[in-house]
């Protein structure tokens, strides 16, 4: 076996380790420096990212945690969307239906039977007090009226007689020539005859009085509104059949049915104002005159009687008009709309009121006017007050809500 000859100065190649000669590290080979401080400051701000990481993490999970139960105790009280009245002025128009009737009118009828001779007016003219209407030809009462005035003067001729007779029989009494039983008679046979001239008297009265109701005249100044005979016609008195019917239309009453809701406002000499559809752009002034006094217990309205000068003749007895009245409180009112409103049988209507700490305070209102959307609060109400809207049967006075929105147009817009 040959054995490989180092040469004496060939030192290199004998000190090398064998390893040394394919690469792999020996473990005699020189130490590692330590890191350098670029290094170290990069693995701390590699840390404390980390740990600022980790707390952000902890601290954003423990917020919504703390939300997350603010928001379940919010939502264990009740959300309520509350709205404020909105306060109204005492002065407003109302606009109702009248009937427009003449401020008198009188149905004529006949008070003797006879004949319509002649008649002088018809429909549509304007008559004056006392004025001749028609005539009416009685034959049977002439011939009444004959009988008693010939009864009336043989009464008065037997009047004459027992006077006479009287006078004589009180002179001879004097002497003593008849005796005073036959004198007494005849004082009152005479006394008799008087009676019986004053009886004839007073059918002749009778029979002259009715004998002028021959003439038909205008019992007031006004138009003829009704004619229903002719001349000819048979008429009987005491009859329901009226020959005229006479108005006057100037003023006119007009009639309206107040409700009872306003029945505390109209006063006398309130301004009403009246429009018919069949004069468009036209209106007429009138007064409020009186009321019924005594509300109509079917409708509830109370009755009220406006007066209207028609001294041109526009207006027309019978018709039919929009009158608008001025009304007035004695203060102003507020408003509120209907959804609003608790009805409960044993304390009547509520609003429920939330004060500042957002308990509730179910407050009793009196209404007013109803507008349809949206009432009148005459007395429980302040216009400062927060009030809830649909507010649900099960509330209750000193609930605790929270107020989840604030309406600012929902009064005004139901009151428009």
């Amino acid at each position: 076996m040959s054995q490989t000859q180092i040469e004496p100065g060939d030192r290199s190649a004998a000190s090398t380790p064998h390893g040394a000669e394919l690469g792999v590290p020996s473990a005699h080979s020189a130490p590692i420096s330590p890191p350098s401080r670029a290094v170290w400051i990069l693995l701390g701000g590699i840390g404390l990212t980390l740990l600022i990481l980790a707390g952000f993490t902890v601290w954003a999970r423990s917020r919504a945690s703390a939300e997350l139960e603010k928001d379940t105790q919010e939502n264990l009280v009740q959300a309520v969307s509350v709205i404020h009245p909105k306060r109204t002025v005492a002065q407003f128009e109302v606009d109702l239906p009248g009937n427009i009737m003449a401020f008198e009118e009188a149905p004529i009828y006949s008070r003797v039977s006879g004949y319509l001779k002649h008649w002088y007016t018809d429909i549509g003219t304007s008559v004056t007090n006392g004025q001749l209407l028609a005539e009416i030809e009685t034959p049977e009462l002439d011939q009444e009226l004959k009988q008693a005035t010939a009864a009336l003067a043989q009464a008065n001729a037997n009047l004459e007689i027992a006077r006479i007779s009287a006078d004589r029989w009180q002179n001879l009494r004097k002497s003593d020539s008849v005796s005073q039983q036959d004198t007494d008679t005849k004082v009152a046979t005479w006394h008799a005859r008087q009676a019986d001239v004053d009886a004839q008297q007073a059918n002749v009265q009778r029979l002259t009085e009715m004998a002028n109701f021959k003439k038909l005249t205008a019992p007031f100044s006004g138009i003829i509104t009704i004619r229903t005979m002719d001349a000819g016609t048979l008429i009987t008195a005491g009859s329901s059949r009226e020959i005229f019917r006479l108005a006057r239309i100037d003023p006119l009453r007009v009639y309206v049915s107040l409700p009872q809701a306003y029945s505390q406002m109209v006063k006398s000499n309130d301004l009403a104002t009246l429009a018919l559809a069949e004069l468009p752009g036209q209106s007429f002034t009138g007064r409020v005159d009186r009321t019924a006094g005594a509300m109509d217990p079917v409708s509830r309205t109370l009755l009220t009687q406006v007066l209207v000068s028609n001294h041109d003749g526009k207006l027309l007895p019978g018709a039919h008009a929009m009158v608008r009245m001025g009304l007035a409180n004695d203060e102003d009112p507020v408003v509120v709309p209907v959804n609003t409103l608790l009805f409960r049988n044993e304390q009547g209507m509520q609003v429920g009121v939330i004060d500042s700490n957002g308990i509730v305070n179910l407050v009793n209102v009196t209404i007013g006017r109803d507008y349809g959307t949206s009432v009148e609060i005459v007395h429980g109400l302040a216009e400062s007050d927060s009030i809830i809207l649909n507010p649900s049967d099960s509330l209750q006075s000193g609930a605790k809500v929270r107020i989840a929105s604030t309406g600012t147009n929902a009064v005004e817009t139901a009151h428009e």
